[in-house]
């Protein structure tokens, strides 16, 4: 199934005198970025829940959060780098001495610093992982239900646009042999009828070659065949989901080139208004398929 890359998860787990409470919030990117929101007691174990993240998602702007609560007397504590803090403190100090100013420390103010935070051991930490993969994997699994709901959505959507553009190009398809005879035909015409108000033989040789070179410029039989793979192309991958975003993205550009081109060579109304309807949905397609992963 395709999923978007817009979607939001949330899972409260309660155990073991913990509670804690994930959301997991995106946007569409055009790379996987996550953005962490954790308390400092955990702050170690990001880049083994950031794997965990990774395992869900390819693309997209994620962010991450995660509340943490304990019952009294079971929460660990961290501790606090007591040399680095007060390093800090000192040189905040000299600093405030040096423009002759008198510094009063806050040490609330410590609490906002994570580096200076640390677990109380591995064990503690260990354990907290596993309690906390449980839930950070319930609250992804929310998320990716959600983009998947969305990513149905918005399949369902580019399959009825697409079903349209297919039958616009079937009837270019039929038309564009009409036309091109059409074409030669007054081409002809309007030659013999120029020649002749000018007392001049009309050169058959002369007459074929313009034919031959008109109708080169009105073949679009090329085209139309890329484009019809092209069409089937976006049809597989809406329905196979796997990764797609960029290979719809790269496609629906693909078919935006050939119609585009069939619109310069055939020079008719009919077929301009379907070019200019068919380039219409080509962009509404491709605004949607931003937001798919």
């Amino acid at each position: 199934m395709l999923r978007s890359m817009t979607g939001f998860g949330r899972c409260l787990v309660e155990n073991s005198g913990m509670t804690q409470q994930w959301e997991v919030k995106s946007v569409n990117g055009r790379h996987l970025e996550i953005k962490w929101h954790l308390p400092m007691l955990v702050r170690s174990l990001e880049p083994r829940l950031e794997k965990i993240v990774r395992s869900h998602a390819v693309r997209g702007r994620v962010a991450v959060s995660l509340s943490l609560s304990f019952s009294a007397g079971t929460g660990p504590c961290a501790t606090l780098d007591a040399g680095q803090a007060s390093a800090m403190l000192d040189g905040l100090k000299a600093l405030a001495a040096a423009r002759g100013d008198t510094y009063t420390p806050d040490y609330d103010t410590l609490l906002s610093v994570p580096d200076l935070w640390q677990d109380s051991g591995d064990d503690l930490a260990e354990d907290l992982f596993e309690q906390l993969q449980e839930g950070l994997t319930l609250a992804l699994d929310d998320w990716n239900e959600a983009r998947t709901t969305e990513g149905r959505a918005l399949r369902d959507d580019l399959l009825t646009r697409l079903l349209l553009m297919e039958e616009w190009t079937d009837r270019i398809m039929q038309s564009a042999p009409d036309i091109k005879t059409e074409r030669i035909a007054a081409l002809r015409e309007r030659l013999g009828d120029l020649l002749e108000q000018n007392g001049v033989v009309l050169d058959e040789n002369r007459i074929l070659q313009e034919i031959v070179i008109l109708t080169d410029k009105l073949d679009v039989t090329e085209e139309l065949t890329r484009l019809s793979t092209h069409l089937t192309r976006l049809r597989d991958l809406l329905q196979s989901g796997e990764d797609a975003g960029r290979r719809l993205d790269f496609t629906l550009q693909e078919c935006f080139r050939e119609i585009n081109t069939c619109g310069n060579k055939i020079s008719d109304v009919q077929i301009s208004r379907i070019v200019v309807d068919f380039k219409n949905e080509l962009e509404k397609c491709r605004e949607q398929v931003q937001n798919i992963e």
